[in-house]
């Protein structure tokens, strides 16, 4: 295995293990649906350090995805590899994590502005052209209602993020949702182009499993008094599918793919920690802990 891949799979185990070693306070102190909430900033911590490693080893390739008419592609494709690397530290340590997470949203803001928009003309009948940036506004959302639920109740920002936030991770969900009816044999989560392998047993039932998850917990994130649970549960089960699903497809590409393997799994888990981010702020537990 090359270099990159293995930064990417010691960064991942690293913040994954500091991660669950740092909030284990904080998890023994809650109780119920909250411990779940618990550790959504581990998993949203754990594919920011995976992709970070992929942005500082691989820069001279992604750099192609910086707009031709931004200058110094190399120093922002850097750049933007120290700042998801920042953002995981942030959230494993729990510190700053409200700055983080608005910065966090931000990013994944400007690469729809700067990366996606742009190519709306030229691609606006593609599929997966929609699949990813959808994906970025539900990635940013998900900041987004972190962000706001750190934040004073009486607070513009608290009042003006959480719901926004809350509102694209729940359609971005839907969308997904559905999808997942009409490519039975794509992967399930995040519905891109990639086929299930042959050797995934039901791999139709469990992709039908998944969009039913997605729509009905989609719906919740819209109902006041189902937040907490669509957002835990939905989120939780998108964690055991990164294990269960991804977790094997992964060990199978180390040989011949491993950084798309890698990256199915970062892409994954970053959409199960932004659902379970979006039930952030349904009720104010979570801004107990200082950030």
């Amino acid at each position: 295995m090359t270099l990159e891949v293995w930064a990417m799979i010691i960064a991942g185990a690293v913040v994954l293990v500091a991660g669950l070693i740092l909030a284990w306070p904080r998890f023994q102190s809650a109780s119920g649906i909250d411990k779940i909430f618990a550790l959504a900033p581990v998993f949203e911590a754990v594919p920011l350090a995976i992709f970070a490693m992929e942005h500082l080893f691989d820069a001279h390739d992604l750099m192609g995805a910086v707009p031709k008419w931004i200058p110094g592609a190399l120093f922002w494709t850097y750049f933007f590899g120290v700042a998801l690397l920042a953002a995981a530290i942030s959230f494993i340590l729990w510190r700053c994590v409200r700055l983080s997470a608005t910065l966090l949203a931000i990013f994944f803001l400007i690469i729809v502005a700067v990366v996606d928009l742009p190519n709306l003309a030229a691609q606006f009948h593609d599929r997966i052209f929609w699949t990813l940036t959808v994906r970025e506004l539900c990635f940013a959302g998900g900041a987004m209602v972190l962000a706001g639920s750190l934040t004073p109740c009486s607070a513009p920002m608290c009042r003006t993020l959480t719901p926004i936030g809350r509102t694209i991770v729940a359609l971005v969900m839907i969308f997904y949702g559905i999808e997942h009816f009409f490519f039975l044999h794509n992967v399930p989560g995040v519905p891109l182009e990639k086929i299930t392998p042959s050797w995934i047993p039901a791999s139709a039932a469990i992709t039908c499993f998944i969009g039913v998850v997605l729509i009905l917990a989609g719906i919740g994130l819209f109902i006041r008094s189902t937040v907490r649970i669509a957002a835990a549960s939905a989120g939780s089960i998108l964690v055991l599918l990164v294990i269960a699903f991804y977790g094997p497809i992964c060990v199978a590409q180390l040989s011949t793919n491993p950084v798309e393997g890698l990256n199915y799994v970062g892409d994954t888990l970053l959409f199960a920690a932004t659902v379970m981010l979006a039930g952030f702020g349904a009720n104010r537990t979570e801004t107990s802990l200082q950030a």
